[in-house]
């Protein structure tokens, strides 16, 4: 379908519930930080300067992401709650942020209040089948990220053959993928419709923040869990590599510490906060060898493809093909060792550079093991209260 019958931005109804929803719980979170709390912010100049940049999307090269520690179920919103008044009301220059399917998703109400603040769905692996790191919410977010409606066509991906093989390869490709069909919605399990955020050109290059830990994590010592995979493939896959800036938060855990009595709903006034935002992280030096790797694996994917298609269509078929951004098709960029080491690799790296913003704060370095998963399953790393007091829950 043509690209010009894509509206470019959401329409206006849409646009003023997300708006007032931002404007509202935003400014519900700056009285409490402000208002109720004792709450101390670093680089905030710093933090906004960036956002200012952005405001005009024609004008973004990049993508942004910010990733944090996670402490309570009320970190966001509650943490925007540092940026003035005129920032909630731009919601195109506000967050896209990710939310347990099972718990903020699990009505018609509910996933309509959270779709408007710029909020989708993920499904969790320990509560859904469809739960993982290729799930169509990743897909969502990897192309918000980036410009796909500048690419051509189906993100460059062409096929050009005589045989009939071929000509059903170019009939069956996804019909999900929202640039080729122009859909605005999306399913995230066969059966539900979302808003298909990426959809719209307005959202070119859009602000993403991630909690890599995937769940709340209170410990004593203030030690994070490790992270998870996902923002390894929002830093590999994303066209090109978006800015990602570090933070640190802290004090949120005692505003709603999950062993907290009665009455439980109701988060705590007069605790100390503090909010700490980092400095963009040369992604060039850190993440451009990943990101070499990663092309190095997806051209020996590209041409396997061309191999098998060839072989299958004959010899006087001309192929080319690319993956849609943000689907990976084939199992060895998935499952690959090469694959998972490659992201295992990235998310040390932006695990570290969140360390860094946590040293600031005069915290002494973790012991290097809590960075890797399997520290965490050997101390029984699911939900709950732990031997070395911390808690972790799911959100």
């Amino acid at each position: 379908m043509a690209a010009e019958k894509r509206p470019y931005r959401p329409s206006l109804p849409w646009r003023v519930a997300s708006a007032v929803e931002f404007g509202v719980s935003g400014f519900i979170s700056r009285c409490f930080l402000y208002g109720f709390s004792n709450t101390e912010v670093r680089g905030l100049d710093r933090f906004l300067a960036i956002l200012d940049t952005r405001k005009d999307e024609r004008a973004r090269t990049r993508g942004l992401i910010t990733v944090s520690n996670h402490v309570s179920v009320l970190d966001d919103p509650m943490i925007w709650g540092v940026l003035p008044n005129r920032y909630f009301w731009d919601t195109n220059n506000m967050r896209w942020s990710l939310a347990s399917f099972d718990i903020c998703f699990k009505n018609k109400f509910m996933g309509e209040f959270f779709s408007y603040g710029n909020t989708l769905p993920t499904h969790r692996v320990a509560h859904s089948k469809y739960g993982g790191l290729f799930q169509p919410t990743m897909t969502q977010v990897i192309r918000l990220l980036s410009d796909p409606h500048g690419h051509e066509g189906l993100h460059g991906q062409a096929l050009a053959a005589s045989s009939a093989s071929l000509s059903t390869m170019l009939t069956s490709l996804p019909p999900s993928d929202p640039f080729s069909t122009a859909q605005l919605t999306y399913t995230t399990n066969g059966t539900d419709s979302f808003p298909a955020p990426s959809a719209y050109p307005s959202r070119r290059f859009s602000w993403v923040h991630i909690f890599p830990e995937g769940m709340t994590h209170q410990h004593p010592d203030r030690i994070m869990r490790y992270f998870k995979w996902g923002v390894a493939r929002l830093i590999l896959e994303a066209e090109p590599c978006p800015d990602v800036l570090p933070m640190w938060i802290d004090g949120p855990q005692h505003v709603m510490d999950t062993n907290r009595s009665f009455p439980k709903p109701v988060p705590r006034p007069g605790k100390d906060i503090s909010i700490s935002f980092g400095e963009l992280v040369d992604t060039e030096e850190v993440f451009g060898p990943f990101r070499q790797r990663w092309r190095e694996l997806k051209e020996r994917a590209r041409r396997k493809r061309i191999e098998s298609a060839a072989t299958d269509a004959g010899p006087s078929s001309t192929i080319s093909v690319r993956e849609p951004m943000g689907e990976l098709q084939d199992d060895d960029l998935k499952y690959s060792l090469e694959a998972e080491q490659l992201r295992i690799d990235v998310t040390l790296a932006v695990r570290n550079e969140v360390l860094k913003v946590r040293r600031a704060f005069g915290l002494p370095d973790e012991d290097p093991k809590r960075s890797i998963a399997e520290t965490f399953k050997a101390e029984g790393g699911g939900e709950g209260e732990k031997e070395d007091g911390s808690v972790t829950r799911g959100v």
